[in-house]
């Protein structure tokens, strides 16, 4: 089985605001049926994009930049046995969210 990261950009979800509480009934029901399949690893929404930066010294730097294009504004993790059902799973979140969504896959864990 392989990870995926299945995610979308803040300011993503555009719509109505009465319409929030179908969505959200409609993104829990997603997660719900991931979670039955066994394909739910981890996922939810982004509170704040007040962002820190750590650099290898330990110095501490507040972000966003304003350079940064884009933003996640939330993400889910699958681990399924190929892409095309790591796609499968964005294209349920997709409706569900209203909103287009990105796929990665994860690197593999190294073995120690």
């Amino acid at each position: 089985m392989t990870r995926y990261l299945i995610s979308f950009d803040d300011g993503a979800m555009t719509f109505p605001e009465e319409e929030l509480p179908e969505v959200a009934k409609a993104s829990h029901e997603v997660v719900r049926q991931a979670q039955d399949a066994g394909v739910w690893v981890f996922g939810g929404g982004l509170e704040s994009q007040q962002a820190s930066v750590v650099a290898t010294d330990g110095t501490v730097t507040d972000g966003p930049y304003p350079e940064t294009k884009a933003v996640l504004g939330g993400f889910s993790i699958i681990d399924v046995p190929a892409r095309e059902d790591a796609l499968e799973w964005a294209a349920r979140i997709a409706a569900a969210c209203r909103c287009a969504q990105e796929v990665r896959e994860i690197m593999p864990e190294a073995s120690v």
